[in-house]
């Protein structure tokens, strides 16, 4: 079989690269794979038995900006004008701990395809006459649509257990609704070593799952093998059906999945739980206030959103917020005007400001800006209505001012 022709063979600089390479060079993993499957390639990746000096100074030598990525491991990455291509020396594993490998350069393909996780993913591709090399069934697999660890799966997760969470994840990415026994079993008896990775690599893994057109089956296996018990400290009883809803939803309506949205499907409806498990696997602070913006509204509220309360939720949250609000709380009647509500919207400016009400009157202190979040808070709830309600409001407000203070 040889691979069929893509654009991304067509990147500029990569005849330069492969020139220099001298011939001793395979694409090889994603690229193979997507090309075959039919899906558009991202990431490309060449193997080589040339050592790491060798090549980067082969590639120096063309005027290919060369960056030593990983190059203990054998990993560079040739700056194209089309985008990074990461390129690897030949390897076997000398030791494994399941978080980290120890490696030797190699000039066996064989050898190198051997420590890879899927046999999808051990795929090779000449770049001059495009044939397959395919040491392990990959093909087979990719025709069966099924996701199975080269050799023995218990041997590829004690490699490295982070393999766990990916075999979910390309579960996920090619939509099955079936797995490979052997290879669960060995998933979730191996589930209890996940805590021995860095939480970053498990977040990082976790958000790329969440992130696929449609995780649902994948996220119900986990939750039958107990993965997430070894990797979130709490998940929300209900997440099954909250995210089977959520997907349809977004399905429904035309609205790309977003990883973040889907985990709020995950974990617990409480903001210091949440806070808890996300500062846990080092999410970064932005993800960790996008999380908390979406689960600040009290529950009450949010389980009574619909379009009157969206403009509000919209002008403290943002649009995106109140979006994934929306989808992951609305009830089903509400929801489709809680979204159009959404559409084109702009937040308000309020007119008032803390100098508005001193030069009106009241006397400057603590209770200006008290009095000012009073008169927002009622602007808000009545609809943001115009400038001249707003000041209205805040001469009812220095009446009220006025009347404590004789008292």
């Amino acid at each position: 079989m040889k691979l069929p022709n893509a654009d991304w063979q067509e990147r500029r600089g990569l005849p330069e690269l492969l020139a220099a390479l001298d011939g001793r060079a395979r694409y090889v993993g994603g690229a193979v794979r997507d090309s075959l499957l039919g899906v558009d390639v991202k990431d490309v990746d060449i193997a080589t038995p040339l050592l790491p000096d060798d090549v980067m100074a082969r590639l120096k030598a063309v005027d290919i900006t060369v960056v030593p990525t990983g190059i203990d491991h054998g990993t560079l990455t040739a700056v194209l004008p089309d985008g990074p291509i990461e390129i690897t020396t030949l390897r076997r594993d000398v030791s494994t701990d399941g978080r980290r490998a120890t490696v030797a350069f190699s000039d066996d393909w064989r050898e190198d395809a051997a420590r890879r996780d899927f046999t999808i993913n051990a795929l090779f591709a000449d770049p001059d006459t495009l044939e397959i090399y395919d040491y392990f069934g990959g093909l087979t697999d990719l025709e069966t649509q099924r996701i199975r660890f080269i050799g023995s799966p218990d041997a590829r997760i004690a490699e490295d257990h982070l393999r766990i969470l990916r075999y979910f994840r390309f579960l996920a990415r090619f939509g099955l609704t079936s797995m490979d026994q052997e290879a669960y079993q060995a998933c979730r008896s191996a589930a209890e070593k996940l805590p021995q990775l860095s939480r970053e690599r498990i977040a990082d893994e976790l958000m790329k799952l969440l992130a696929v057109n449609d995780p649902s089956y994948a996220v119900q296996q986990m939750i039958g093998a107990d993965i997430f018990a070894h990797i979130l400290s709490e998940i929300d009883p209900d997440t099954e059906q909250i995210l089977a809803r959520l997907i349809q939803r977004e399905q429904a309506h035309a609205i790309p999945p977003i990883a973040t949205r889907r985990l709020i499907a995950l974990l617990p409806k409480n903001t210091e739980k949440v806070a808890t498990i996300t500062k846990d696997l080092r999410f970064s602070k932005k993800l960790q206030k996008a999380l908390q913006s979406r689960l600040a509204a009290p529950t009450d509220e949010l389980a009574a959103v619909n379009a009157t309360s969206v403009p509000a939720l919209a002008y403290h949250h943002g649009e995106e917020a109140t979006r994934d609000i929306a989808l992951l709380f609305a009830a089903d009647t509400d929801l489709a005007a809680s979204l159009a509500t959404l559409e084109g919207w702009q937040k308000p400016e309020f007119p008032l400001k803390g100098g508005d009400l001193i030069s009106m009157g009241m006397e400057p202190g603590p209770a200006v800006s008290e009095t000012l979040a009073k008169i927002e808070q009622a602007w808000i709830k009545q609809g943001f209505l115009n400038e001249e309600h707003v000041y209205n409001l805040a001469k009812q407000a220095l009446e009220r001012d006025k009347i404590t203070r004789k008292i």
